[in-house]
């Protein structure tokens, strides 16, 4: 099978095709024939590392965290899924050496690999994974929110999420609209916010306008009950001037720095919480709990992609992996997707 690796950290050029037999599935495992693969910030993060030439905790890896396919073979024990079921993956490569989605076949643990209902499409099931689980983890944070959605969930919420038009907030937009929420999304121009409004935001407004704490304000006079926070040191002020009593904040990236200074008294007078999330970490318990409202999202038609759903998306093949990971590294907008083999 053709496989993508790399053997120690650094910019694109780092990650080579090569050829390599396809393994069986161990017990507990599940060996899937992907079809579509994404590529996300994190994939290019740890392939570039702190620096480069690094030594990697594995001989090489194979990258990329999301991806969409066929199952294949199952191990002993597996009963998640079954040979020739449409599945979608989530953090395949994490703490793995072989099972990244830059591969024609990618062998992982049954509870990272999830059923992908018949109605969705490869290019949907590779487009969640890390960013459909993050929003849905920093939608079920808040204090006094719910901790699953479904329809109705967030009636009566207020939502804002912080870069509407980033492949997370995409998703926040859809989950938080999907489960009942007004959606406020703020963004840099135009042509970002046509695609937050194409997501299903109720209100887009531009960050970068002196008074759009203010607008915010006119939309929630008693403040935004969540935040989805994408650039924490940035928008801290703005986060405290809309927020309400015992709102929470939930934040997924450090866009903008990795410091921030926070008025204490202020903060302790809203009573605000904080919620960094982190989907490594979060434990496989939420994951798949994420995994199953996905599912139902998707069933409902809440979840599509491409630029008329606000989303667009860039294809590579497989031999041009580097390429996918370059254009995400540059900041592009929208959604990369790796075409690995054929439906």
């Amino acid at each position: 099978m053709k496989t993508i690796v790399y053997s120690e950290t650094g910019n694109p050029s780092v990650l080579h095709l090569v050829d390599r037999p396809v393994t069986e599935p161990s017990s507990g495992d599940v060996r899937v024939r992907i079809v579509v693969g994404g590529v996300n910030p994190t994939d290019w993060k740890s392939r570039r590392g702190t620096s480069p030439g690094e030594a990697l905790p594995f001989a090489d890896v194979v990258p990329n965290q999301d991806g969409a396919g066929v199952v294949d073979a199952v191990g002993p024990g597996v009963s998640n899924v079954a040979v020739g079921d449409r599945v979608w993956l989530a953090l395949a490569a994490y703490q793995r050496a072989n099972s990244g989605t830059a591969q024609e076949y990618a062998v992982l643990p049954a509870e990272r690999v999830f059923l992908l209902p018949s109605p969705a499409t490869f290019d949907q099931g590779a487009s969640l994974g890390v960013p459909a689980i993050t929003a849905y983890r920093a939608l079920t944070v808040a204090e006094d929110g719910p901790t699953r959605l479904h329809p109705g969930a967030l009636d009566g919420k207020i939502v804002l999420v912080a870069g509407g038009a980033g492949a997370v907030g995409h998703a926040a937009i859809q989950l938080a609209r999907w489960a009942g929420a007004t959606v406020i999304t703020t963004v840099s121009g135009s042509a970002k916010a046509a695609l937050a409004t194409a997501a299903g935001a109720h209100h887009v407004l531009t960050y970068t306008d002196s008074d759009v704490a203010t607008e915010i304000r006119s939309i929630a006079p008693d403040g935004v009950d969540l935040i989805v926070e994408v650039a924490p040191a940035q928008n801290s002020e703005l986060d405290l001037a809309v927020i309400r009593n015992r709102g929470s904040i939930a934040v997924y990236a450090n866009n903008g720095g990795d410091q921030m200074t926070l008025d204490v008294r202020k903060h302790f007078s809203l009573n605000v919480r904080y919620q960094f999330v982190l989907l490594y970490t979060v434990g496989i318990e939420v994951v798949q709990q994420a995994a199953a409202a996905i599912n139902e999202a998707l069933l409902d038609g809440a979840l599509p992609v491409g630029a008329d759903a606000g989303l667009p998306l860039h294809r590579f093949d497989l031999a041009h992996t580097a390429d996918a990971h370059a254009l995400v590294e540059s900041g592009v907008t929208g959604k990369v997707l790796v075409d690995v083999s054929a439906a």
